[in-house]
């Protein structure tokens, strides 16, 4: 069967502005690592010969319909802004709709050089495609908005960064790789007729509901609120919130130094390149308000005039606070069992989590515990717990089945860093068992699996993660 792909291509419609024209950089010898056949009969892609999906999605063959294409978008990275960054790495082939109906991005990462590569390579080495394509399926299991792989391929070729390192290519699905970021390239440059065909394009593509820029500010406040929230829930660190990585469409998109939290920390930063904290576990919420307020300011320049929509915007944005608190306490609210909601809600999971801290409590883990009765064992003093607990039984006799609403809202299994770590080291060196592996056990996270306890295990002291790492 020769691969089939229904593209149906938007994007390069909006102009050369919007985009540069590339072609990936061809690679010495692909050879296909991992291919998403679920995801593939969603999209309704066609393939079975390995060779020939290995030249595809490695950049070697164009298949008929692809439109190959680099994004442009500026962004503020840790807080300082760039006003042209860019696909530097990743090309995009294209938009295909799915069996289900809904449009979707097909982009290659670490496809070469582009004209916004600026110094880099254009390349990426195997751990960092790896550990994305785990992660974002990951967290497809985990019901939480996110990009997607369709592919990983390796490309035979060595990718020089602290040493030299095995190449590879991940193929990524996302509802669209528009950014914040997107925006604020344009209105950065003063250009206002592209900024409302940006604008006008986003709403018929994601939000078809919202009216004018300001609907579709507040259609982006309420997806990225929610996302924020589910973030939280499973402590989830993005570990670089910067604009360029804030999906228009709610998505969780750039899987750089993220990082899933073992022992519960407030202020547990992961990435390397975070050394003030900005974007810390406890900080996401209100990064993602300062993310929306960058949005705002470039959504309102097109408007004839933007002071008088200054006082609109801005409530749309002081309204996003109330608004992520509300998702996070439903969404922590079952993860202790409870399905009514009661005044003291709010106060008996916010006295919790700095219990855990005190404890050293694994975050995932003591909250699956809830279920099975043995939650004071993952606290350094089970006795510290004991008070909350007796709170807590006490609340919960209000509901019918808070065992089943826990098990459904706190999963077993999580890309634990460690593993994440082991797993890579062992690809490297030519091992994907446990990349396998773990794509296996964690397409099903909220079920307890044979013979996978290890992977449940927090790390012991010599297998902690300090650190994860961009991978650019």
């Amino acid at each position: 069967m020769v691969l089939h792909i229904p593209f149906d291509n938007t994007y390069a419609q909006l102009g050369p502005g919007f985009y540069s024209r590339q072609q990936p950089t061809p690679v010495v010898a692909p050879q296909l690592i991992a291919f998403n056949q679920t995801l593939a009969d969603l999209l309704q892609v066609q393939a079975d010969d390995l060779a020939q999906m290995a030249e595809v999605f490695v950049g070697n063959q164009m298949p008929a319909g692809a439109d190959p294409l680099a994004q442009a978008y500026a962004g503020h990275q840790f807080g300082n802004f760039n006003p042209q960054l860019g696909d530097g790495r990743a090309v995009l082939l294209g938009e295909v709709v799915g069996a289900e109906g809904r449009r979707y991005d097909l982009q290659l990462k670490g496809a070469g050089r582009t004209p916004f590569s600026r110094q880099g390579d254009g390349r990426a080495w195997l751990g960092p495609v790896l550990r994305e394509y785990v992660v974002s399926e990951a967290m497809h299991a985990l019901g939480i908005p996110t990009t997607r792989a369709l592919a990983a391929v390796a490309t035979g070729e060595t990718v020089w960064r602290e040493g030299g390192m095995p190449g590879a290519v991940l193929t990524r699905v996302a509802a669209s790789h528009l950014r914040v970021g997107t925006f604020q390239f344009f209105a950065a440059r003063g250009e206002t007729t592209a900024l409302r065909q940006l604008t006008e394009y986003t709403i018929k593509r994601h939000y078809p509901q919202a009216e004018g820029p300001l609907g579709l500010l507040r259609a982006v406040r309420d997806a990225q609120a929610e996302l924020i929230a589910a973030w939280m829930s499973v402590g989830f660190i993005h570990g670089v919130m910067n604009t360029d990585n804030c999906s228009i469409s709610g998505e969780t998109i750039d899987y750089g130094p993220c990082a899933f939290m073992d022992t519960y920390r407030a202020d547990q930063v992961f990435s390397s390149i975070d050394r003030g904290g900005r974007y810390a576990y406890a900080n996401q919420p209100s990064i993602a308000v300062w993310n929306l307020a960058q949005l705002a300011t470039a959504l309102i320049q097109q408007l004839d005039d933007p002071q008088e929509a200054v006082e609109e915007a801005t409530a749309i944005i002081h309204a996003m606070p109330s608004l992520i608190e509300v998702a996070w306490l439903r969404l922590f609210r079952r993860k202790i069992g409870l399905e009514t909601v009661a005044p003291q809600d709010l106060e008996l999971i916010s006295d919790l989590l700095p219990l855990m801290e005190e404890g050293q409590a694994d975050f995932t883990n003591t909250f699956r515990a809830l279920a099975e009765g043995t939650a004071a064992d993952h606290f350094r003093d089970p006795k510290a717990f004991a008070p909350w607990q007796a709170r807590w039984m006490q609340r919960r006799q209000q509901e019918q089945d808070p065992q089943a609403i826990m098990r459904a809202s706190n999963p077993v299994y999580i890309p634990r860093n460690h593993r994440i770590e082991e797993m890579i080291t062992a690809a490297v060196a030519g091992d994907f068992t446990l990349f396998e592996r773990l794509g296996t056990v964690l397409q099903q996270p909220f079920t307890e699996q044979s013979g996978a306890e290890d992977l449940r295990r927090p790390p012991a002291a010599h297998e902690v993660v300090t650190a994860t790492f961009c991978g650019t």
